[in-house]
Order: C-alpha cells, then structure tokens, then sequence
C-alpha cells in the first residue's frame, strides 16, 4: 500500500512514519508549507531532508516560496488563516497523490497537539472525496511525546511555532495577533 504523507517537519513525521510503517505502508513523503521567515522554512527543510534520507523514505519537495500568495489569500481573513494553510497544503497533497496513483494519503498535521485536528480531519475527508483517494486517517497525538523523545536523540532542528508568518509573531508578542 503506497501512502503520500503530507509532511509539515522532521519532528511530525517520526511518530506517524512508525505507525504506517507498522500498518505496510510504503511511504512517501511531501513537504509543501507556507512557513515563514525564508531561513525558518530552510531550516525545516534541512532537517526534513536529513530525517528521511536516515530512514530511506521518499521525499518530494514543492520548495516554491509563496509568501505573497500566502498573504494575499488571508490579508483582512486572519481568523481564516489555519482553514486556508491547512487546505491550501492539503488540497496540494491530495492532487499529487490522485495524479500519482498513490492510494493513500495523511498528514503528519494529526501528530501536533497544537494543531486544530477535528477541523484537519474534516478537510481531509472532504477532499478525499473529490479527488477520490483514500484519507488514512490516525490520531497520531497518541504518540506525541514518543515523537519529541526521538527528534532530541537525532538532534533535529525543532521549531517552536507552527510556521506562519501570524504565529511566528504571537511568539515574540506572547499573545493572539
């Protein structure tokens, strides 16, 4: 069984790629995200590059930096801003993967407490339909800490805001932009 797996990081893949590994999926992984700034997208890519490389796992990168489509797709609708990440990225994946002929798609987006699962889950069922490929899906969050245990032995970079250019400001701010 031939699963693409929308990958947001290094750090989010370690717990699902167990699991699908432990389920005979053959994995291939695709980074597509919409992180900001350019050097923290590298960083992630970097990691991401080093992680599945060590574990022999297919990686395709969509490296097109879109901040301005970012942008201009949430400018004046930032409470909107996961729904449009999380689709936009989504769609994306699902597209590759019909057009591919991969049977299955996830997305390690299910591994982080920090994300919106329910509304993750939801879009993908809604696009599993139209494109019509199947969405695996598997409450990765169970094996959160199990993740973060393994991406500190590797050493790999681990980020600490979700990537958007929004977030990345709550950080500094220390409140809701």
């Amino acid at each position: 069984m031939k699963i693409l797996v929308h990958t947001c990081c290094a750090n989010c893949l370690i717990y699902p790629l167990k699991i699908l590994k432990e389920n005979g999926f053959t994995v291939h992984s695709y980074f597509y995200n919409h992180i900001h700034p350019y050097t923290e997208f590298r960083k992630r890519l970097e990691a991401l590059l080093y992680y599945t490389k060590l574990e022999n796992i297919n990686l395709i990168i969509r490296e097109k930096y879109e901040l301005k489509k970012f942008i201009q797709s949430i400018v004046f609708r930032e409470e909107n801003r996961c729904f449009y990440c999380y689709y936009s990225r989504l769609e994306a994946t699902v597209k590759l993967g019909a057009k591919s002929d991969f049977e299955y798609f996830t997305t390690t987006l299910l591994y982080s407490k920090h994300q919106k699962h329910e509304l993750i889950k939801k879009i993908c069922e809604s696009l599993s339909k139209k494109y019509k490929i199947k969405f695996y899906y598997y409450d990765f969050r169970n094996g959160w800490k199990e993740g973060i245990e393994e991406s500190k032995k590797l050493n790999l970079y681990r980020q600490n805001y979700c990537g958007c250019i929004y977030s990345e400001a709550e950080r500094y701010l220390g409140r809701k932009f």
